[in-house]
C-alpha cells in the first residue's frame, strides 16, 4: 500500500493506493471517497470479543471496514473527524506503535490494531488506560486535531507534553505522568496545565498542536444557558 497525503495541515487527507488483491483496514467512518473497483466489507477483526474490547476500552469501533482492490489503480481516501493533519507512520515487528483513542484511521496489510493496556500513567494522564497498538510490518494512517509534530528522541532524551496532545508513540519510549509544577497542586492548577507527560527515548512521539477536549469545553461554554425558568438564553441576553 502506498499512502500520499494532501491539504496539509488544516484539512489533510490520505489517499491509500492499493495493489490488486490488497486490503486496507480502516476505522469505521474514516473513508470519505474511493475509486471504482473497491470491494467493501465490515467485520469485527479478531472476533466479536476483540471487537467489543476495541469499542469498550480502546475508543475504536466494534466493526472495522475492509477495502479490497479488485484491479489496478484502486484507491481509498481517509480523513479524520476533526480538522487537522494526517500522516502515515511506519510500523515494524520490533517497534509496535501505541495510538491514543480517536487517532487511528487505517493500516496497511501486515499491520494489526489490537487494544492493549497502556498503564496507569496513561489513565491518569487523560489519554485513557488503553491504546490501540499497531503490531506487524507496514504503515498506520493517523489523524489529529491541528498540525502534527513528530519528535524522534535519542536514548535518554526527554520531552514534556501537555495531556490531550498525544497522538501516538513507539513502545520503546517510557512515559511518566506528573504535575506540571512538581509537588505543587495549586500552582499546577494555576498554570492551566495540571498534568503533563514526560516521555523518555529512544523512540518517536507524535503530537497534535490542538487539544480535542479543550474544543469540547469551549463549545460547552459557548452554548446558550437556561435561565431560572429553563428557557435557553444566549450570553447576550
Amino acid at each position: 500500500m502506498r499512502t500520499d497525503t494532501r491539504h496539509h495541515p488544516g484539512f489533510a487527507v490520505a489517499r491509500c493506493s492499493l495493489a490488486p488483491g490488497e486490503t486496507l483496514t480502516a476505522q469505521s467512518g474514516s473513508m470519505y471517497a474511493c475509486s471504482a473497483g473497491i470491494e467493501v466489507d465490515a467485520k469485527s477483526s479478531g472476533g466479536i470479543l476483540a471487537g467489543l474490547k476495541r469499542a469498550a476500552v480502546g475508543g475504536s469501533s466494534l466493526f472495522l471496514s475492509h477495502f479490497t482492490a479488485q484491479g489496478e489503480g484502486c484507491w481509498v481516501d481517509l480523513a479524520h473527524r476533526l480538522p487537522g493533519d494526517v500522516v502515515a507512520v511506519d510500523v515494524t515487528p520490533d517497534q509496535p506503535l501505541q495510538v491514543t483513542q480517536g487517532s487511528w484511521l487505517g493500516c496497511s496489510p501486515g499491520v494489526e490494531p489490537q487494544t492493549k493496556w497502556a498503564g496507569m500513567q496513561n489513565l491518569f494522564g487523560g489519554e485513557g488506560g488503553f491504546t490501540l497498538r499497531m503490531d506487524g510490518a507496514g504503515s498506520a494512517v493517523l489523524g489529529c486535531y491541528g498540525a502534527l509534530d513528530a519528535l524522534v528522541l535519542a536514548p535518554g532524551e526527554q520531552v514534556t507534553v501537555a495531556t490531550g496532545h498525544i497522538v501516538a508513540y513507539d513502545s520503546s519510549t517510557t512515559l511518566a505522568v506528573r504535575r506540571l509544577a512538581a509537588g505543587r497542586t495549586i500552582r499546577s492548577l494555576k498554570t492551566g496545565q495540571f498534568l503533563v507527560c514526560d516521555f523518555t527515548g529512544p523512540g518517536r512521539v507524535f503530537l497534535q498542536t490542538r487539544n480535542p477536549k479543550a474544543l469540547v469545553a469551549f463549545v460547552q461554554e459557548s452554548l446558550p444557558k437556561p435561565d431560572a425558568e429553563g428557557v435557553q438564553v444566549s450570553e447576550g441576553g
